[in-house]
């Protein structure tokens, strides 16, 4: 009888795998951890001890450099500014997405396959190959209308949508499709519009979708360089390009690069870590049809 239980069974997998799987994992592990610690303990080092050789353990650490960033260059006006674009972009981008998906999902009209190939097939094309164009655009908008849109806070959340809006819908309509329409016609039944069953019943259920969304809206626009570099004076700077400012042309403050981009990135991760549950499965739901 024990012959027969110390037999492996079929369905399990050779320890050559296994040990395969845990160096592959333990290799991605470091790859993606050592630059993290490097940026950590540098941005608690002087900047004698960041100019010269590393050390892996640092014989002297210092809090200074995070009290330092806010002086050196305005960040706290940069963060204001990051703050306003990127909510801004990522709310507009979310509103009309939904309804643009709701669209897509719920009713059958002419062009409805050109449109959704036309929005997907934006996403192929390199950012940098709009750059001038919405540049003219605004330029000339201002010149017409007196609407100042290049160096503004509203050209830059205009620019922004143009690059989150075509894959929000996409993966806003691939999740509302998952969605029964029988809960369409229950809500209609009960008196509700199409405007009612979207807000009462799709919008609810769709949760985890809209929340993967607004996720990937404000990760795009948060950590954007190239059109906010080109599209924003000194007062509506964001922090993507506002940390090049560390760099003088007399010296480099390498440790507070590295406290400055910890700070930039604590709103993202923060909000990552809160919203994962909801950003998994609005992406699995979404991105298969």
């Amino acid at each position: 009888m024990s012959r027969f239980s110390e037999q492996p069974s079929p369905m399990a997998q050779p320890k050559s795998f296994l040990w395969t799987r845990r160096i592959v994992l333990t290799l991605l592990l470091a790859f993606v951890l050592i630059p993290v610690y490097v940026m950590a303990s540098s941005s608690l080092k002087s900047l004698q001890d960041v100019q010269g050789s590393f050390e892996w353990i640092p014989h002297s650490l210092t809090v200074k450099p995070y009290v330092d960033i806010w002086k050196t260059i305005p960040l706290a006006h940069y963060f204001v500014n990051s703050l306003i674009v990127c909510l801004s972009a990522t709310a507009f981008s979310v509103v009309l997405a939904t309804f643009a998906a709701y669209a897509v999902s719920r009713y059958r009209f002419l062009g409805r396959k050109v449109f959704t190939v036309t929005v997907l097939s934006t996403q192929m094309f390199p950012g940098i190959l709009f750059l001038l164009p919405l540049y003219l655009i605004f330029v000339n908008i201002g010149n017409s209308t007196g609407i100042t849109l290049n160096g503004s806070r509203l050209g830059l959340i205009i620019t922004y949508l143009t690059f989150s809006l075509p894959f929000s819908i996409w993966m806003l309509a691939g999740y509302f499709d998952s969605i029964p329409h029988d809960l369409d016609e229950a809500a209609k039944v009960d008196g509700c519009g199409p405007i009612g069953a979207l807000f009462r019943v799709v919008v609810p259920a769709a949760v985890p979708g809209i929340v993967a969304v607004s996720v990937y809206a404000f990760m795009t626009a948060w950590g954007e360089v190239l059109f906010a570099s080109v599209m924003t004076n000194q007062s509506t700077r964001t922090l993507a390009v506002g940390l090049r400012e560390y760099a003088t042309q007399n010296d480099v403050y390498w440790n507070q690069v590295m406290a400055a981009s910890i700070v930039v990135s604590v709103p993202v991760v923060a909000g990552f870590l809160l919203l994962q549950r909801y950003l998994v499965a609005g992406l699995t739901a979404g991105a298969v049809k």
